[in-house]
């Protein structure tokens, strides 16, 4: 095992995916010359030259149009958006051509594009910079959405991800970048759709994904000093979603938190909740219960936005929730 920065993971996922097939190209704002916008193409202008790895304007739409008419050609874009609260005006190329060529062409045309770039809040960046995108997206047949939280995942799922036939949605955070961990040698590739069990136990069941997670752990190991034990759960995938691993933990622990930083109306917490009244109802000895974001804008000044933000407090006041303590 080695240890990357998350920038890292994903740099050498894209390197090495490109190194192998000569259809894989990056595309994006600031990718090439500046070295990515976070620094996770470093080193790729110099490695791939610039017919593989290319600076555009400031124009997503044009560049998201470009990447799925050459995916629809044969070529295995990356294209990376700065954030994805600026995927919104290259939306209309993500939703109405990327995820619905392959039913729309009978299948005569597959999109092999990845989607990449940061979602969700990052600090101080306001309201129009700092929105959660995962359930939006997650929303679209054909699309598939990827949302790691480590390094070690982010690399495996980004090599699965740029090899699959169909659209990929991979959502990373700006505020991740610099994370470090132990990250596998040699090749691998992580399925999309499965999600982890980062710990194990046995009175309730967390399930969170991307960099919120780290409050579902801090929260966990408060808890454990009161002999609480937290089995944490780590989607990696919105969609697919792997519902079977939910349940299985519900059937366990017969109690389920769900932490998402996302607004409340329409998330990915309530598609979770329904799988499982759907599945595992009579296992559950609690109603569940989801933590979100405040159901406002993101606001800009410090104070209000770490009342906005889900944070482990409020984990540890939902797990002592379920377990009427």
């Amino acid at each position: 095992m080695k240890t990357l920065q998350f920038r890292e993971a994903i740099c050498e996922a894209m390197s090495e995916e490109m190194r192998s097939d000569d259809s894989i190209y990056l595309m994006g704002e600031e990718v090439a010359e500046y070295n990515g916008a976070y620094k996770a193409s470093k080193g790729m202008l110099d490695e791939f030259g610039a017919e593989r790895v290319i600076d555009t304007p400031i124009s997503e739409l044009g560049f998201a149009g470009i990447g799925v008419g050459s995916a629809m050609l044969g070529n295995r874009p990356i294209i990376e958006f700065m954030t994805f609260n600026f995927a919104l005006v290259g939306i209309d190329q993500i939703i109405n051509n990327a995820a619905k060529i392959r039913q729309m062409s009978g299948g005569q045309f597959a999109c092999p594009i990845v989607f990449r770039g940061p979602t969700a809040s990052a600090g101080q960046l306001a309201a129009t910079h700092s929105q959660a995108f995962e359930s939006w997206y997650a929303n679209c047949p054909g699309l598939k959405v990827v949302v790691p939280s480590n390094p070690a995942d982010a690399k495996g799922l980004l090599k699965a991800a740029i090899r699959d036939d169909d659209p990929v949605i991979f959502m990373e955070s700006e505020q991740m970048y610099g994370d470090k961990g132990e990250v596998p040698e040699g090749d691998y590739a992580i399925p999309i759709g499965v999600a982890d069990i980062k710990r194990e136990g046995t009175d309730v069941t967390i399930v969170s994904f991307g960099k919120i997670i780290k409050e579902a752990y801090k929260a966990a190991d408060e808890l454990a000093k009161d002999g609480v034990s937290c089995e944490i759960i780590d989607l990696r995938t919105v969609r697919p979603m792997d519902i079977n691993a939910i349940v299985n933990s519900v059937k366990k622990t017969n109690r389920l938190v769900i932490l998402e930083e996302a607004w409340p109306f329409g998330n990915v917490s309530t598609e979770i909740i329904y799988h499982v009244q759907d599945k595992a109802f009579d296992y559950l000895d609690a109603p569940v219960v989801k933590i979100n974001t405040a159901d406002t804008p993101a606001p800009y000044s410090p104070v209000l936005l770490a009342e906005w933000l889900p944070n482990s407090g409020d984990v540890i006041k939902a797990v002592k929730k379920v377990l009427y303590k």
